[in-house]
């Protein structure tokens, strides 16, 4: 399986950057905070999906998605707490894009566990 011809992997990809983006106006003295926190966990879906792809069999393809759904988690409650910090202000589409992923995700799980 190609994990680059997967949906979920692509539009993980999207998040990735609008993630990148939006954390680039988080103060300088969290670089190594919350900056580099939502990063990693948005670096870890797409990552997570690619690397369980990679991997012989569905029982292993379904831990990895599962993993990558945890960092989805993480990532949004992380950007609520950016929220709440007033570092930014509530951004629709970016909702949006993790509403997209996260549906996409277990859809894919879904169907994978009934195989």
């Amino acid at each position: 399986m190609d994990h680059k011809e997967l949906d979920v992997w692509k539009k993980s990809m999207d998040l990735v950057e609008s993630i990148y983006t939006l954390t680039q106006r988080f103060p300088d003295v969290e670089k190594y905070g919350l900056t580099s926190q939502m990063r990693r966990a948005a670096v870890s879906i797409p990552s997570n999906i690619a690397e369980g792809a990679a991997r012989k069999g569905d029982k292993e393809l379904l831990q990895f998605l599962y993993i990558a759904i945890g960092s989805l988690s993480e990532l949004e409650t992380q950007y609520l707490i950016a929220i709440r910090l007033a570092f930014v202000e509530k951004e629709v589409a970016l909702e949006k894009q993790m509403v997209e992923v996260k549906k996409l995700l277990l859809g894919f799980k879904n169907y994978i566990s009934k195989v």
